[in-house]
C-alpha cells in the first residue's frame, strides 16, 4: 500500500499539473471508487463539473483537493490506486475507473486495479474534509509535536510497531517505514510502548521522519507498477531498504540473517540480533 512519500509525490504532481484548471467533464467508468462520496456518481460528477481545483493538501495517506467553492474532493489511493495526469486522447488505462477533463487538454485520472481506493466528495470540506479530521498529524507536518506523540507512545502497552501505524496517533507510517524506523533505532516491533524510554520513543519517531523524507527524496518506494507518480514514473527507494522485504539477507549492521514473522495480516522484517525481542515479564 502506498505510504506516506509516495502519497506525497503524488500530491506534488497534482499540485503541479492539475490545479487552476475549469473541469468541463467527469466520467464515472464504474460506481465502486466513489461509494462513499454523498449522493453517489451522479452527484460527485454533477458537482463537480464547472469547478476548479484550487490546491493539493495530504494528511498522512489521504490526498484531498479543495474546489473554488468550500467543498473538496478527498481521496486514497487504497492498495492500487494510481491519480494519472494524461493528455486527452491518450489510451485509456485498463483499470481506468474515474475520468476529469480540464480545460487545458489534460486528463486527470484514477486508476485503481484492486478498488480498495476511492474518491468522494466532502461537503464543505476545503480546508479540512470532516471525514479524515480524526486522523493524526504526520512526521513531516511542521506542526507535529514529536515530544508530545513520543509521550503519548510511553503511556501504551501495545507494540512499538502497532502504534506507528496507529493513525490516530502518528498518521502516514505503514508497514515498510515502520520496519524501517524500528531497525534504524535497534528496537522490536513487539517491545511495548510504555516500556520504552523517552530517548527511545523520540529517536524511533525521528527515524520514521527521517526514512520518509529520503525515500521522498527517491520518488517513494515501487516494489512493482502499481505504485506511481502522476506522470506514470516508479520511485525507486526499494533499493536503499535496510529491513523491509530483506529475509535470510544479511543486516546492513552486524552481518545476522534478517528475519520475518507475521503482523496484522502483513509481515515484520527484523534483525535478531540487533532487534531483540521484548522479554516476557513474569506474572
Amino acid at each position: 500500500m502506498p505510504e506516506l512519500p509516495e502519497v506525497e509525490v503524488v500530491r506534488r504532481g497534482l499540485e503541479a499539473h492539475a490545479l487552476d484548471r475549469v473541469i468541463t467533464s467527469v466520467e464515472v467508468l464504474h460506481d465502486r471508487p466513489v461509494r462513499r462520496s454523498p449522493g453517489g456518481a451522479t452527484v460527485f460528477a454533477g458537482t463537480l463539473v464547472g469547478r476548479t481545483f484550487t490546491a493539493a493538501r495530504r494528511r498522512g495517506k489521504y490526498l484531498w483537493l479543495p474546489l473554488d467553492s468550500s467543498d473538496a474532493v478527498i481521496g486514497h489511493l487504497g492498495m492500487s490506486g494510481q491519480m494519472l495526469v494524461q493528455p486527452v486522447g491518450a489510451p485509456a488505462e485498463k483499470h481506468l475507473r474515474v475520468r476529469f477533463t480540464l480545460d487545458d487538454s489534460t486528463e486527470l485520472r484514477f486508476v485503481d486495479q484492486r478498488m480498495f481506493g476511492g474518491l468522494a466528495l466532502s461537503p464543505g470540506g476545503g480546508d479540512l474534509p470532516q471525514e479524515i479530521a480524526h486522523i493524526a498529524l504526520d512526521p513531516l507536518d511542521v506542526a507535529f509535536d514529536l515530544e508530545a506523540v513520543a509521550a503519548r507512545i510511553r503511556t501504551r502497552t501495545s507494540g512499538i510497531k502497532r502504534l506507528l501505524l496507529d493513525q490516530t496517533l502518528v498518521s502516514g507510517v505503514g508497514n515498510i517505514y515502520a520496519d524501517e524506523a524500528l531497525w534504524r533505532a535497534g528496537l522490536h516491533g513487539e517491545r511495548p510502548g510504555n516500556r520504552l524510554a523517552r530517548a527511545q520513543a523520540i529517536e524511533v519517531l525521528g527515524h520514521a521522519r527521517d526514512v520518509m523524507t529520503e525515500a521522498l527524496a527517491q520518488g517513494g518506494t515501487s516494489f512493482d507498477a502499481l505504485y506511481v507518480n502522476v506522470n506514470g514514473q516508479s520511485g525507486y527507494f526499494e533499493r536503499s531498504l535496510n529491513a523491509y522485504g530483506r529475509e535470510h539477507e544479511p543486516c546492513r549492521r552486524c552481518g545476522t540473517p534478517m528475519r520475518r514473522a507475521a503482523f496484522m495480516n502483513r509481515s515484520s522484517y527484523f534483525c535478531p540480533v540487533c532487534q531483540k525481542p521484548p522479554r516476557t515479564r513474569r506474572a
